[in-house]
């Protein structure tokens, strides 16, 4: 029997009858039932996306399918019935062979295309909650002698996933760590600094239920293009895991063996029961933004020579980024939960000249933000199985008129197509927690990134060769269409 086979059989074992058939629907990082459908401040009908959509369970406001439960901890069986009708998109390469064998586990993160060797490393300042975490994706030297970057560093991230996706953390951490516990990302940790021009630089802010590392196949091609990438991790309580670094009292830290610095761990908060979804989303919005700006902050402190202490004390050098950093051209970029930070960074920092919000999940954003609070230029890239009607009405309320603002989807794609869950796991896993779409994985990130930079070329008025992708931001190519593949016209009277 596969090693993954027996995982699989063991979770069964210690699950009540039912639990495990949830659980292979529960892997996503989005919205809620509640978090989808309704737009209003009270939300009380759950409403699912419909047509080809429909076909699948509809996620709720952690990414899970309809039907498990729900953020508050309840069940819902019932489907209302459909109101809008989603158009199947034709993918014109054909699906990746899935395979059953146990050497799925070594599934790679692609690296970079760019002419840029990647670095990376983490950086923490001041011992509280309060301040800024982040890991920094780089041009650096090449380095053949330093090892590639733990993808996911600690097994409190393990603990995390499993709390996010309801298993008992025990199968939780045994199969996170069996099957990506080797898995490094393309990144060489800690690599010396590559300076001798001005970069541009990105904020990037992750989804729900997720943490700063595990979108490293977009931040590395960024940074392999000659960005530097500073991807927040957020401590409003709505990753996974994420945790600050806290000073021991005198007395433990009076022994010899015992650092004076201990992590102090803070984990995915669900809904209380009866709690409103978007009232709680709105409030983590709002303080993700400010992580976003003072991340930004911290960049060009960096950037401008003054010292920065970096609590986890890594070997990399600080003072390599000293005036290396092009303050004229800075952008902000996230997926899903991230995508609504995206929104809400742009209308409260514009030094922040443009944005990119990859299948975004707009029940987080404020009413007043569609009232030209956004008026730097904005990319949506959106998967073509997650998106529903209510979500894309609000995204064309955004957009408007403004020729500068773009929405574009990639057929055949999930909303895990962004994530690197998507390139490490294999077909069992990939089938289990539906990570992967109809799309080649690695075709739909090219989509994704290419049209990125190209947008980036443009609004950040950069000098390279991105233009070359300029097709794809106006939806033109193979597997993306303009706009979306979502009918939003009125419904029918019944």
């Amino acid at each position: 029997m596969a090693p993954c086979q027996k995982l699989v059989f063991q979770a069964q074992a210690r699950f009540p009858p039912g639990r495990l058939s949830q659980l292979k629907r529960k892997a996503k990082f989005g919205p809620s039932p509640s978090g989808r459908a309704g737009q209003s401040l009270c939300l009380r009908q759950r409403r699912p996306p419909v047509g080809a959509a429909a076909a699948r369970p509809a996620p709720e406001g952690r990414g899970w399918p309809e039907g498990t439960s729900s953020s508050s901890g309840q069940r819902d069986g019932t489907r209302p019935q459909p109101r809008h009708r989603t158009t199947g998109l034709s993918v014109k390469a054909p699906m990746e062979m899935w395979s059953t064998s146990s050497t799925e586990r070594f599934y790679k993160i692609p690296e970079g295309k760019g002419p840029h060797s990647v670095g990376c490393t983490d950086l923490m300042t001041e011992d509280a909650v309060e301040g800024s975490f982040l890991r920094l994706y780089y041009p650096a030297y090449d380095a053949t002698d330093i090892e590639e970057a733990r993808w996911i560093p600690d097994k409190e991230y393990y603990q995390g996933l499993s709390d996010f996706l309801n298993m008992y953390r025990v199968v939780g951490e045994r199969l996170f760590h069996y099957y990506v516990g080797s898995v490094t990302c393309p990144a060489k940790s800690n690599a010396a600094f590559k300076p001798g021009e001005k970069y541009p630089l990105i904020v990037f802010s992750h989804g729900l239920g997720a943490f700063r590392t595990i979108y490293s196949a977009i931040c590395i091609e960024m940074a392999s293009q000659g960005f530097i990438v500073a991807a927040v991790e957020h401590r409003d309580e709505s990753a996974s895991a994420t945790y600050y670094c806290k000073r021991r009292s005198v007395s433990e830290s009076q022994e010899e063996s015992t650092p004076n610095m201990e992590k102090e761990w803070i984990y995915y908060r669900k809904l209380k029961t009866g709690e409103e979804e978007r009232c709680l989303r709105h409030k983590q919005v709002q303080q993700r933004a400010q992580e976003c700006i003072k991340a930004l902050n911290l960049i060009l402190k960096i950037n401008s020579g003054e010292e920065v202490m970096n609590v986890l004390h890594s070997d990399f050098d600080w003072n390599s980024l000293k005036d290396s950093v092009d303050t004229s051209r800075i952008a902000v970029m996230g997926h899903s939960f991230g995508g609504a930070t995206v929104i809400e960074s742009l209308s409260k920092e514009i030094r922040f000249r443009c944005g990119i919000a990859l299948d975004v999940w707009m029940l987080p954003v404020g009413d007043d933000i569609y009232q030209n609070s956004v008026q730097q230029p904005l990319l949506f890239i959106n998967s073509e199985k997650f998106q529903w009607a209510e979500n894309i009405l609000k995204i064309k309320k955004l957009i408007s008129n403004d020729t500068n603002k773009k929405m574009i989807t990639i057929k055949g794609s999930v909303h895990q197509s962004f994530p690197d869950f998507t390139f490490v796991s294999g077909g069992i896993i990939a089938r289990f927690f539906k990570l992967k779409g109809e799309i080649d994985p690695n075709e739909a990130i090219d989509i994704s990134n290419h049209a990125s930079l190209a947008f980036l070329q443009k609004h950040l008025s950069l000098k390279k060769d991105f233009d070359q992708w300029d097709s794809l931001v106006d939806g033109i190519g193979p597997n993306v269409i303009p706009g979306t593949n979502i009918d939003t016209s009125p419904a029918e009277p019944e």
